[in-house]
């Protein structure tokens, strides 16, 4: 230590310590480029794969879709067997069912649903839920939900109280899709306060899916939690459900909450003619 001291006093230090921080710099500034490089031509060849993948696989999607070819005809053709081998091949077959699903109804839709399942994707999905990064468990639920697989309800129902709000977003808005009203009796017990962001999102899960009578929603007026109170009276004035009003009355009349209470009354006086 001494000698240190004595080195740093003498000032002979200066020289030692920036040689080292310039080849240090040189050092870093070459790893960071061949990081860059490699991320770039990682992301070239990935797109270039997609391009490629994409092709062979509209035809196969066509075939399917059109010409009724079952996945079990499909794997016999052993080039087909090696790309779906690659996990990259499946993410973008993945990525082409959905986008199709999406513009499909009717029996088009069952022949990319049972292709899905057929094909063993839906297990890839499955494998998600259990990922460590939450973005990796949005898709997965994401997937399972765009294919109506409801036996999938109980795991993404979980998800609707994790700690990522974007997360909780995904899951409500599957757990919708998959069970319908079904899914209120969990809002209801939710515990955790529903912002507006997620109430938007909650509302347009509803809309978009068109769930019939909407059935149950009188009950998020019962819940404890004020939040999913509101997201009950708003679900009532956007979907127009003039049926709902007598719950409306009651939970103004009965709610210890002023913000509540107003808000409970102003929708009467929207809804009532």
């Amino acid at each position: 230590m001494t000698e240190i001291w004595e080195l740093y006093k003498q000032g002979q230090w200066e020289v030692p310590f920036l040689t080292f921080s310039i080849y240090l710099f040189i050092v870093a500034s070459l790893i960071l480029y061949l990081i860059i490089v490699a991320s770039r031509n990682g992301k070239i060849k990935r797109e270039r794969l997609s391009k490629e993948y994409s092709t062979i696989i509209d035809k196969i999607m066509s075939a399917v879709i059109f010409e009724d070819v079952p996945f079990a005809e499909v794997k016999k053709d052993k080039n087909f067997l090696v790309l779906f081998d690659t996990s990259f091949f499946r993410e973008v077959l993945t990525e082409s069912l959905i986008n199709l699903h999406k513009n499909y109804e009717g029996v088009y839709a069952q022949k990319l649903e049972h292709f899905y399942k057929d094909s063993g994707l839906i297990k890839d999905s499955f494998k998600k839920l259990k990922s460590l990064k939450w973005e990796v468990k949005c898709k997965g639920i994401t997937e399972l939900a765009e294919f109506n697989i409801n036996e999938a309800f109980d795991q993404v129902i979980v998800y609707s109280k994790a700690r990522k709000k974007t997360l909780k977003i995904v899951a409500l808005n599957a757990a919708i899709k998959l069970e319908g009203t079904e899914s209120i009796k969990y809002l209801v017990e939710h515990s955790d306060p529903i912002d507006d962001w997620m109430q938007l999102n909650i509302i347009g899960a509803f809309k978009k899916h068109d769930i019939g009578d909407r059935e149950g929603i009188e009950h998020l007026l019962e819940s404890q939690n004020t939040t999913v109170i509101a997201l009950g009276l708003k679900l009532i004035k956007e979907l127009k459900l003039t049926q709902k009003l007598p719950y409306v009355v009651h939970l103004a009349d009965n709610t210890s909450n002023t913000i509540i209470k107003y808000k409970a009354q102003s929708l009467l006086q929207t809804l009532t003619p």
